[in-house]
């Protein structure tokens, strides 16, 4: 059983004076990517207006944080430079900070730039999610700390060797993070860490295993993302293609949930959400 105290509310604060109540109910962060080339959604929201509208569409269905990302990450893509990612992200931070204020839904920046970064931040983000947990432009802990930020730390097996055992491996990439993390001066209380499901974690086994074991990930002492949305191992594991993966995607919210994850990043937040109401409703209040 996960112990209690991944239940109980901690406050995790974010950039601009935000800051959102981790523990008791499992948030929801909404995926919007202004891309062509996305996995699941590519050129769908590829404009600013697409983009925004979508993001107004996830906010009313209940997602707490809205992830803007320039760039797929899925394996194969193409790789975008800054200034392009800049282009495409911006003008849909800005929109969304203007149109929602400061009592809306968070804003988060999906990218590893740090120049990204501070743009994003500067137009109104409050949550730094960096696929390359801070190893691949280890200035951007600077960025996300000056700021005060928000940083969502993801693991990767991608372009470096991995250690045999799932968790050693999570554990050993974790501790590098943190430890850039730290060196910048970001507080541990910002901090969500994400083992990143999928990322060079090539079959549904790995996968499966990686949520077998969630439940190890606690002793870091921080707050746990999910991001299973859509995944390719889910379409190995129901043989569906990747638009029509958001019940399995559900699934495993409410396996996480219960393994103590407090974050979920998902494209469809109306499934997700009601599983994950059932799920806190079944772990009640804390006492």
């Amino acid at each position: 059983m996960v112990k209690r105290v991944c239940f109980e509310p901690r406050v995790w604060p974010l950039a601009h004076a935000r800051s959102l109540t981790l523990g008791p109910r499992g948030l929801i962060m909404a995926i919007v990517n202004v891309t062509p080339d996305s996995f699941s959604d590519g050129g769908q929201f590829e404009t600013s207006q697409k983009a925004i509208d979508q993001a107004v569409r996830l906010a009313e269905a209940g997602a707490h944080i809205l992830d803007i990302g320039g760039e797929s990450t899925r394996p194969g893509a193409a790789v975008v430079d800054g200034e392009e990612e800049r282009r495409r992200v911006l003008p849909v931070i800005s929109a969304l900070a203007e149109r929602f204020g400061p009592d809306g839904p968070v804003i988060s920046i999906d990218t590893y730039r740090a120049a990204t970064a501070q743009a994003a931040l500067e137009a109104g983000a409050h949550i730094v999610n960096d696929v390359w947990g801070l190893t691949r432009e280890p200035e951007i802990a600077a960025v996300a700390a000056k700021a005060g930020a928000g940083v969502c730390i993801m693991h990767t097996g991608r372009e470096r060797a991995v250690l045999p055992d799932l968790i050693e491996d999570q554990l050993a990439f974790f501790a590098r993070s943190l430890q850039i993390a730290d060196e910048a001066g970001i507080e541990r209380s910002r901090l969500v860490l994400d083992p990143g499901f999928g990322f060079a974690k090539e079959t549904a086994a790995i996968n499966l295993e990686l949520m077998r074991r969630f439940e190890e990930l606690h002793v870091l002492g921080l707050p746990l993302l999910a991001g299973t949305s859509r995944k390719r191992f889910l379409g190995d594991l129901t043989g569906r293609p990747a638009p029509e993966r958001d019940v399995a995607t559900a699934a495993t919210s409410a396996v996480l949930r219960l393994a103590g994850a407090s974050v979920f990043r998902v494209h469809d937040v109306a499934s997700s959400r009601d599983a994950l109401a059932v799920v806190d409703a079944m772990i009640g209040p804390m006492e």
